[in-house]
C-alpha cells in the first residue's frame, strides 16, 4: 500500500465507521465492536505511516480543486503526524471506556453518540493532515459542528444551553476572525499552503504581523486563549466520554495543533522571533496559564475543575510558539502528548467516579479512594504528569518549555511556568489526598454497572472504564522513559526553509 493510499484509508476508516455504527443501532455489542475495531484500524494505519514519516516521506493527495489556487489537499509533516497519532491511539481507549461509561451510566441514544464520535475523529485526522489553510478551515467547521450534538447529547435544559454555548462561541471567533485571517493570507501571498519556514516574510510589512497573529490566535477559538474560553467550561455537561474528546483526542489538541502549525507553517518561528510580533502573545497566554490556574482552585465541580485546568495547559502550547525558537516548538509540540494522555485519565477517573459511585462535586470524594484505589492511584499519577513532576511524562513538556523561555530571555515567564505547577499541585493533588485520607461522609451508592471486589471491599466502576484508565496512567509513566525518540523525531519538525527535508 503506498503513503497516499494509507493517508486516504486512515481519513476513510472512522468515516466508513460511521455508516456501519448507524446501521447496527440495534444491535448494541455490534454497534460498540464495530466503534473499537475501527478505532484500532485507524491507529495501525496511522502508524504505517508514522513509519514512512520518520524515513522522510512527505505523502501528499489533493481530493478537488475548488478553483484555481484553491484545492483540499491533504499532505503529511511531522507536526500532522504528532496531531494524529495521539488522536488516533487515544479513540482506542476512549471507545473502550465509553462502552463502560454509557452503559454503566444508562445514557439514551449510544448510536448518535457512537456515530457523531466517529466523525469527530474524521474530522480530527483532516486537520491532522491538512495541506492547506482551505483545507484546515473546513474540517475545523466539521470538527465543532460534529462534536455539538456530543455537548448537548443529555438534551437537558443545561445540555442545550451548554451546547448553546460550546457552537456559539467556536463559529464566531472561527468566521469573525479565523475566516478573515485566512482571506488575508491568500491575498497577501496567492496560497493557503503549509511551507517550511512560513509563506508570509517579505509578503506582510511587518507593521501589521502583530494584527495578522491577533486574527489567528483568537480565531481558532478549540485553543481556548482568555477570553474566549468559556466554551470549554460550558461543554462539561456533556457524558465524560465527549469530556475526553473534547480534552484529550480531539477538539483542544485540534486547536493547539493548529496554533503551533500556523505559527511554524504560515508565519515561520524565525519571523516570528525576528519582528517581536508574538511577545504579546506571550503575555496572554502567561495570563489565561495562571487565571486558569487560580479559577480551578474555587472549583468544587470535579469536570469544572478538571476543564479549567485545560483552559490553562493548552496556553502552555501557545507559550511554545510565541516564545518563537525551536525548544518552543519542541516542548509545545511534546505537551500535545503529554497533556493528552494525562488529562484523558483524570477525565476517565471523574466518569468513573460517577458511573460508580454518583460523586461530580470534589467535596463530596472524602474517603472514597478506600472504595476505588485503582481509579485514584490512576488520578493521582495523571495528576504528577500535569504537575511535571518526574519520573512523569509531562515532566519534559515542562522543562523544554522552561529552555525555551530562557533561550527567549523570559526569566517572568520562568517564573509563570514555576507558579503555575505550584497551582497545579493545589487544585489536582488535594482531589487524591481527600479520597485516601478523609474520613468519608456517606456510604457509597452502588450501581448496577459497577464491578464490586468485595473481598477486599473495592466497589471500582466496570472493567471497561477501568482497564482504559489504568493503560492511560501507565502511558503517563512509559512516556517520560520514551522521551529521547519523541524528542529526535520533534526536531524534524522544520522551523526555516533550511531544515526542511
Amino acid at each position: 500500500m503506498t503513503d497516499a493510499n494509507a493517508l486516504l484509508l486512515a481519513l476513510a476508516i472512522p468515516a466508513i465507521a460511521m455508516f456501519l455504527i448507524a446501521a447496527s443501532g440495534s444491535r448494541p455489542n455490534i454497534r460498540d465492536g464495530i466503534s473499537v475495531a475501527a478505532s484500532i484500524a485507524t491507529f495501525a494505519v496511522v502508524l504505517r505511516l508514522l513509519e514512512s514519516i520518520i524515513a522522510g516521506a512527505r505523502p501528499s493527495v489533493t481530493l478537488v480543486e475548488v478553483m484555481p489556487g484553491l484545492v483540499i489537499n491533504f499532505s503529511i509533516e511531522p507536526l500532522g503526524m504528532l496531531f494524529a497519532t495521539v488522536a488516533s491511539g487515544l479513540w482506542i481507549v476512549t471507545a473502550i471506556y465509553s462502552i463502560g461509561y454509557m452503559r454503566g451510566a444508562h445514557e439514551k441514544k449510544q448510536t448518535r453518540f457512537y456515530i457523531c464520535f466517529a466523525l469527530a475523529i474524521a474530522a480530527a485526522l483532516a486537520i491532522a493532515f491538512s495541506g492547506n489553510l482551505f483545507t484546515l478551515f473546513i474540517f475545523y467547521e466539521v470538527l465543532t459542528l460534529s462534536t455539538y450534538p456530543l455537548v448537548a447529547h443529555k438534551e437537558t435544559p443545561e445540555a442545550r444551553a451548554g451546547a448553546r454555548v460550546y457552537l456559539g462561541i467556536l463559529m464566531t471567533t472561527s468566521i469573525l476572525f479565523l475566516l478573515v485571517a485566512v482571506i488575508w493570507t491568500w491575498s497577501l501571498t496567492g496560497t493557503m499552503e503549509f511551507r517550511a519556514g512560513g509563506i508570509l516574510e517579505g509578503n506582510i510589512d511587518p507593521v501589521f504581523v502583530p494584527f495578522l497573529l491577533a486574527l489567528f490566535a483568537f480565531g481558532i477559538g478549540k485553543a481556548a486563549l482568555m477570553p474566549f474560553h468559556r466554551w470549554l467550561p460550558a461543554a462539561m455537561v456533556a457524558p465524560t466520554p465527549v469530556s475526553a474528546l473534547l480534552h484529550a483526542v480531539a477538539v483542544v489538541k485540534a486547536g493547539v495543533f493548529t496554533m503551533l502549525k500556523v505559527g511554524t507553517y504560515i508565519f515561520g518561528i524565525g519571523f516570528l522571533g525576528r519582528t517581536g510580533a508574538s511577545e504579546w502573545l506571550v503575555w496572554l497566554a502567561a495570563a489565561t496559564i495562571l487565571i486558569a490556574s487560580i479559577v480551578a482552585l474555587t472549583k468544587d465541580d470535579l469536570k469544572a475543575r478538571l476543564a479549567y485546568s485545560t483552559v490553562s495547559q493548552l496556553s502552555y502550547i501557545t507559550l511554545g510558539m510565541a516564545l518563537a525558537n525551536q525548544m518552543g516548538v519542541v516542548g509545545g509540540a511534546m505537551h500535545i502528548v503529554m497533556h493528552a494522555m494525562g488529562k484523558i485519565t483524570l477525565f476517565m477517573c471523574a466518569g468513573a467516579i460517577y458511573v460508580a459511585a454518583h460523586k461530580t462535586k470534589v467535596s463530596e470524594l472524602d474517603g472514597l479512594g478506600r472504595k476505588m484505589p485503582l481509579t485514584f492511584i490512576a488520578f493521582a499519577i495523571a495528576s504528577f504528569s500535569i504537575i511535571g513532576l518526574p519520573p512523569f511524562g509531562g515532566a519534559w513538556s515542562k522543562w523544554y518549555l522552561l529552555l525555551s523561555a530562557a533561550d527567549a530571555g523570559q526569566l517572568v515567564i520562568i517564573g509563570v511556568l514555576m507558579l503555575s505547577s505550584l497551582l497545579n499541585v493545589a487544585y489536582l493533588l488535594s482531589i487524591p489526598a481527600r479520597a485516601f485520607f478523609s474520613p468519608p461522609k456517606d456510604q457509597m451508592a452502588h450501581s448496577l454497572g459497577a464491578a464490586a471486589l468485595p473481598s477486599k471491599g473495592w466497589e471500582e466502576a466496570p472493567l471497561f472504564c477501568l482497564v482504559p484508565i489504568c493503560l492511560t496512567a501507565l502511558g503517563c509513566i512509559v512516556l517520560f522513559f520514551a522521551v529521547g525518540g519523541i524528542y529526535e523525531y520533534l526536531l524534524s519538525i522544520p522551523i526555516s526553509p533550511e531544515t526542511a527535508p
